[in-house]
């Protein structure tokens, strides 16, 4: 098993003990300054504190030092739950037949399970074999690619990713402006759509088109948060392209 993590004393104990029965745990850590490295001591000898280089290049590090036949890759916020824990069991036993297998995510919010909005089942590929899998080379929301085949699992992963409306915030400042930056690389230019008609769709898509009303006012409220994040990113694209000379 592999997680990276920047200062998640909060939720890496959870994380781990999720996980304490992995024959190999590896914990890439960017320096925290924080209990991280603390906590990471707890359950492995294999901690690896290494400076900051992006999401991509920081999981495919991690990747690269597992020696196991199989690596289950993992974010601090998510823990494997007991059902989850048994497939995968099966299926190493099997040794497959799949390459690589997505899990159905369990988002969590104010402690409860979002089951509408297009949070779930939210599949993730987390669970392949050693040397087919690796994570694209983005500064954000980075994507994992299996040579072969990829099956399914049905069990959950818990994901417990904002800690409350302020977290999803800084979250976002941080997210949306690595984002832009990708974005402005690109030379993709920002029109008025992206400024009211892609902002106006994720919350039309989330709360109506998807459900989102059917989980009450947690619904509503990352309806809107995402469609903040979806105008935040293309506000931020626009002022770099308008502020860059060249």
């Amino acid at each position: 098993m592999v997680v990276v993590t920047l200062n998640e004393e909060d939720r890496l104990r959870a994380c781990l003990e999720s996980v304490a029965w992995a024959d190999e745990l590896i914990v890439v850590d960017a320096e925290s300054q924080d209990k991280t490295a603390q906590i990471a001591r707890d359950f492995t000898d294999r901690l690896i504190v290494r400076p900051w280089p992006g999401f991509a290049a920081q999981k495919n590090f991690g990747l690269a030092e597992a020696g196991g036949d199989w690596i289950l890759s993992l974010d601090a916020d998510e823990q494997v739950s007991p059902e989850l824990r048994e497939e995968i069991a099966r299926v190493l036993a099997a040794n497959g037949p799949h390459d690589g297998y997505r899990v159905p995510r369990r988002n969590i919010f104010w402690d409860r399970w979002i089951r509408h909005g297009g949070l779930w089942p939210d599949w993730q590929l987390r669970l392949f074999r050693r040397g087919r899998g690796r994570f694209g080379e983005r500064a954000v929301h980075e994507s994992l690619a299996v040579t072969g085949s990829v099956g399914r699992l049905s069990a959950p992963l818990v994901h417990r990713s904002y800690r409350d409306v302020s977290d999803f915030l800084a979250r976002a400042d941080r997210y949306t402006t690595l984002a832009a930056e990708e974005w402005a690389r690109s030379g993709a230019r920002v029109g008025l759509s992206d400024l009211v008609l892609r902002p106006a769709g994720r919350f039309l898509s989330m709360y109506v088109l998807r459900r989102g009303f059917l989980d009450g006012r947690r619904g509503f409220l990352l309806a809107t948060l995402y469609a903040y994040y979806v105008l935040i990113r293309s506000v931020k694209a626009w002022e770099r392209r308008e502020t860059d000379p060249h």
